[in-house]
């Protein structure tokens, strides 16, 4: 398929749509849409959105004619909304190797700070922040590279979210990739949609948890982890 295919033809987003459709899923902003988009149909889609994008330009009143630095912004803000910061609708999930818990470990581990971007669904502001991931396994435990929370963060974190969703869908993703006895996720992050406009205050942040298991029936676990995740 090629873009100039498409653009005669019927719009790969609407065929990517009825396929959706046909399946009876969602595809709110914060869906994953990967398992819908046939070999070939992103690079198509990226001149679609580059088109609309140029549209958008164009009602705002913006020369990129002869406006030498908005020349190629239409495509670049395309490639940057399919290919960066919302990949994590685009792509699978990337691949992760579980490993058995041989030596039975049943001790807390935690992990973080992992830094993660993402942006709000409301403005499309950026959504900067730190996420620390609590982890009580037990002899039935998947392990896990370190790394690979920080992968799985990432394809989450790269879709226009609120950040209260956004920790719930990494929750469950872990939860199912690893059947730990408990689980808890402490998300602080800053949100240019109040720091950029709006209230423009520059620093508030947003702190959120989602706690699982014997992170959510035992108190003193609880405050174990807590306790152990650096403040400020």
């Amino acid at each position: 398929m090629t873009a100039k295919d498409n653009f005669e033809g019927t719009p790969v987003s609407v065929k990517i749509r009825e396929r959706i459709a046909a399946s009876r899923k969602r595809f709110h902003s914060n869906d994953n849409i990967a398992e819908f988009i046939q070999p070939g149909e992103l690079a198509v889609l990226l001149d679609e959105v580059a088109s609309k994008m140029q549209g958008v330009l164009d009602s705002m009143v913006i020369d990129t004619e002869n406006d030498h630095n908005t020349g190629d912004t239409a495509r670049r803000v395309a490639k940057m909304y399919l290919q960066e910061v919302f990949k994590g609708r685009y792509v699978p999930a990337p691949a992760i190797t579980e490993f058995p818990n041989a030596e039975h470990l049943n001790e807390l581990m935690i992990v973080g700070p992992i830094t993660v971007r993402s942006a709000c669904s409301h403005h499309f502001c950026p959504v900067i922040g730190k996420i620390w991931i609590g982890v009580l396994p037990n002899e039935r435990t998947n392990v896990i590279g370190l790394s690979k929370y920080a992968r799985l963060a990432e394809w989450v974190m790269g879709r226009p979210q609120i950040q209260e969703e956004a920790v719930v869908q990494l929750a469950d993703l872990i939860q199912e990739k690893t059947q730990p006895d408990g689980l808890a996720i402490v998300m602080e992050a800053s949100h240019f949609c109040m720091s950029w406009r709006g209230v423009k205050d520059m620093d508030s942040k947003m702190i959120n948890s989602v706690m699982r298991g014997a992170f959510l029936k035992d108190p003193n676990l609880r405050r174990e982890f807590l306790s152990l995740i650096p403040k400020g």
